[in-house]
């Protein structure tokens, strides 16, 4: 008897727990786990394994812009403006037009007139400086003379700066005063030998301080003191924009122009020609007129105009292949 009740006693346990097989879906006590179910694991909160095909990357169509379908100039003297490119005049043609502004506003006939350049002063690996140049005009705005201090050593070189005109005359004995503010100047001017025993003064004169490509070192002292004392200044603000006085209204057309023309030869020395054209856009104004803007390949090297053409023709044809290609994808 006792063996029957024995069996009838385990199967009635074995029914109440059921057996834990090796299988991947059932969990195993946390006590004695199971052999099995250590060697398949099951994680429900793993990550799901990524696919090693890569996504095809469809390409997202660019939207096209509307343009107002209008031809290159307005036929009426009232228009919307944003329709049509802005226009660009010959520098005579603009003053003519300033002139015509002037009447109309009854302004004074000998209001200053300015030059607004935009400069690109980007290089190979890195960007041009703003700096302080000075121009010598054909036909002077002012009578006014600056004061100039020559750096020379030798005697000779001192007296040829005293005769034309410099305000003090010296060596090394100059660099104490000037850092103490006994003397003040508007242009310091130096010849080569000088330039490496000036290095105390950088620091006080800043853009002053005698720089090559300024015209302020040279052995040429006659006509660098003569320059100098008779120049005009002007400066790079804003990291690329120039704007300065180049003449008065009153002035005749052929006059301001070349006073224009010296002002951009004068900057485009600042940079190389091989680079491009530094002078990107060029704008007159009066006093109290708005900026007409003017052509500036008249004023530019031969060089530089070609790197503007081809600089022109690339960017045509880059556009030319952006409509090919708009036009295929309407197409397909």
């Amino acid at each position: 008897m006792a063996a029957p009740t024995v069996r009838f006693g385990l199967r009635r346990v074995l029914a109440q727990s059921p057996s834990h097989r090796f299988s991947r879906t059932d969990c195993h006590s946390s006590v004695l786990p199971c052999f099995g179910n250590l060697l398949i694991s099951t994680r429900y909160y793993a990550k799901k394994a990524k696919s090693k095909k890569n996504p095809v990357q469809t390409e997202t169509k660019k939207r096209l812009r509307w343009e107002f379908p209008a031809p290159s100039e307005p036929t009426d003297d009232v228009y919307l403006a944003w329709c049509y490119p802005r226009p660009v005049y010959e520098a005579e043609v603009a003053l003519d037009m300033l002139r015509k502004f002037q009447q109309l506003e009854f302004a004074s006939p000998n209001q200053p007139v300015y030059a607004n350049l935009t400069l690109d002063m980007k290089l190979d690996k890195k960007t041009l400086e703003p700096f302080l140049g000075a121009v010598l005009f054909p036909y002077r705005l002012t009578d006014s003379i600056h004061k100039v201090v020559v750096f020379a050593e030798k005697a000779e070189d001192a007296a040829l700066a005293r005769e034309h005109g410099a305000a003090f005359v010296g060596a090394t004995e100059l660099i104490s005063p000037i850092l103490n503010g006994e003397i003040k100047a508007d242009h310091y001017v130096c010849v080569p030998p000088m330039l490496n025993k000036l290095k105390a003064l950088k620091t006080v004169l800043g853009a002053k301080f005698p720089n090559n490509k300024r015209g302020s070192v040279s052995y040429d002292i006659p006509k660098m003191v003569n320059v100098f004392r008779l120049c005009h200044e002007y400066v790079v603000a804003n990291d690329n924009l120039i704007e300065t006085q180049i003449a008065t209204m009153d002035m005749p057309n052929d006059q301001i122009v070349a006073n224009l023309d010296a002002l951009i030869k004068d900057v485009c020395k600042y940079k190389h020609s091989r680079y491009g054209s530094f002078v990107t856009s060029l704008f007159l104004q009066s006093q109290s007129s708005e900026g007409l803007q003017i052509k500036v390949e008249p004023f530019l090297s031969e060089g530089a105009v070609k790197k503007v053409e081809n600089k022109v023709q690339e960017e045509a044809k880059e556009e030319d292949g952006d409509s090919d290609k708009e036009e295929m994808q309407k197409s397909s």
